[in-house]
This record gives C-alpha cells, sequence and structure tokens, in this order.
C-alpha cells in the first residue's frame, strides 16, 4: 500500500463572489484572523503527514507562490529589529521538509479539470484534494481523519456531511448504506439535485482522497456547460470499478466561499485565539 504523501490544492478559481476583494488577489489569500485560507488548508495537510502540496494555479495567483516562499528582505529586517517571534512565525509557515509544486491550470475548465492538472506530478499515488475555502476546524485535522480511515480501506473517499435539503442545489449529494461509525458505502453520487429530486442530505464538501485511477476517468468525461470537467462525473465513473467511501468526519465547516460563512469563521476563529478570545468575546457581548 502507498501512503498518502501529495495533497493537491486547486486555487485557480476566480472568487467572483467575493469581488471587488479578489480582483487582483486570490480568494485564497484572504485572512481569517492572522491567516490566509490556503495556510491553513496546508497546516491541515501536513498534520495528516502529507509532504508535496500541489498547488494549481491560475492568473493573479503569483502571491500564493511568494506566501510560501522564503522572504529574504522580511526575515533580515524582522532580524534587525529583534523581532524575533515575529521572525520565527514567517519562516514557520511552511515547514522545511515540505514541497510545494506549482501547476498553471491554462483555462478554468472545472474542478475535475484542475485535479486532472496534477496527473504529471501525482502519477501513480494515491492523493488528497482540499479546498481551502472548506475552512473545517477539528480536533484532529479533518484530513488526517480520512488518512486513518483510508489504511484501513484503502480505496478513494469524500467528506461528507448533512445539510438542510433546500440546499442541496449548492451540492454533489451522495446516497449511501452504513458500513461502520462515521463510514458509509457511496451507492451513487449526483451534482448539485434539486430538493425533491435529491437521494439523501448528505453533501460532499471540500475534502478527498482518491486513487490515481481518477486520472483515467477525469480524462474521458465528457465537458457540460462552458465546457467544464465536473470531480463528481469523474467519481461516479470511478465507483463503477472501484470501492467508494463517505466519511462523516468530526469538526465544524465554515464555508468562506460564501460572505455569511467567512464571517462566520471570522467570528469562530476570533474567540478560539489564545491572544484575542476575551477580549473579542467582551466585545461581541456589546453588539446589537
Amino acid at each position: 500500500m502507498k501512503r498518502i504523501t501529495k495533497a493537491v490544492f486547486p486555487v485557480a478559481g476566480m472568487g467572483s463572489r467575493f469581488l471587488p476583494a479578489t480582483k487582483a488577489s486570490p480568494k485564497e489569500m484572504m485572512p481569517v484572523v492572522e491567516k490566509p485560507l490556503i495556510q491553513y488548508a496546508v497546516e491541515e495537510a501536513v498534520a495528516a503527514g502529507i509532504t508535496d502540496m500541489v498547488f494549481i494555479t491560475g492568473r493573479n495567483k503569483r502571491s500564493i507562490e511568494d506566501h510560501f516562499d522564503t522572504a529574504y528582505e522580511l526575515e533580515a529586517e524582522l532580524a534587525a529589529d529583534g523581532k524575533h517571534e515575529l521572525l520565527r512565525i514567517v519562516q514557520e509557515v511552511i515547514p522545511a521538509h515540505v514541497n510545494c509544486i506549482y501547476i498553471r491550470q491554462p483555462k478554468a475548465l472545472g474542478l475535475g479539470h484542475a485535479v486532472l492538472c496534477a496527473q504529471p506530478v501525482v502519477q501513480d499515488e494515491p492523493f488528497a484534494v482540499i479546498l481551502a475555502d472548506d475552512l473545517i476546524d477539528g480536533k484532529i485535522p479533518i484530513v488526517k481523519q480520512m488518512v486513518d480511515v483510508y489504511e484501513r480501506h484503502h480505496c478513494s473517499m469524500l467528506g461528507v456531511q448533512d445539510v438542510p435539503r433546500a440546499q442541496t442545489r449548492q451540492y454533489g449529494i451522495v446516497s449511501s448504506t452504513n458500513l461502520e461509525p462515521d463510514v458509509e458505502l457511496v451507492n451513487g453520487i449526483v451534482e448539485k439535485p434539486m430538493p425533491e429530486a435529491a437521494p439523501s442530505t448528505l453533501a460532499v464538501v471540500g475534502r478527498y482522497i482518491l486513487t490515481p485511477r481518477i486520472f483515467h476517468h477525469l480524462a474521458r468525461v465528457t465537458p457540460g456547460a462552458g465546457g467544464e470537467i465536473q470531480l463528481t462525473d469523474g467519481i461516479a465513473a470511478l465507483m463503477q470499478e472501484e470501492k467508494l467511501l463517505a466519511y462523516r468526519f468530526n469538526g465544524t465547516r465554515y464555508d468562506c466561499g460564501s460572505k455569511l460563512g467567512y464571517l462566520k469563521a471570522q467570528v469562530a476563529f476570533g474567540l478560539m485565539h489564545p491572544e484575542l478570545h476575551d477580549e473579542f468575546a467582551a466585545y461581541l457581548a456589546t453588539v446589537k
């Protein structure tokens, strides 16, 4: 069995729901308290033992590369000013043993196409896919939870949670049967069904463990509207020949691709912050 050592981060999207903030800056670089969304995602992967971070980038995403690069001038200035704690924070943005790999997605052709772009680096290994705008807080990082399940079952897996039936049009929805606590055997998956047609309310959210066989199916997916290749279509084909699991992760998800979800994350992470929580909680108590 090959260990999961690679994570793919599709970060080429435009982030149009946050315009004008994302006109020249990636949505993945939007901060929650003092760290950008993409850093939370990378930290989650590192906590799962992943060492190769594969970013599928596009236009105006250079700041992501800069964030994980060495900032020589900044470090020299902080050292000269004796700001050692800030220097440590900057130097520990990413551990020294972790590799960052950047692949350009030439056209925005959907999530499935973004994952397919990672094939030259991933090759024949199982890998994780992490969507940075799904910020998930768990005592055990979510990808670590999923890697632990993968090491028992050795098959592709979707991170899932129940959503209100009225929201099924926003997600891929699975039908499944229970296999063990928090783990479901997937029987079918439908992309954004109408509430009355949804097979369940179990939604796929932002975390995947996939076997390399997914590339075979993504290369054969018929593009949909706008020429996009849907990851859901590739997964639906994959499950015809391999077992596919859905994992009900233990944690709280914040949909930072929406304005309301992003604001909720700011409040939740502000209240958890060791330096801010008391003063911030006192301030929130005054807000009407």
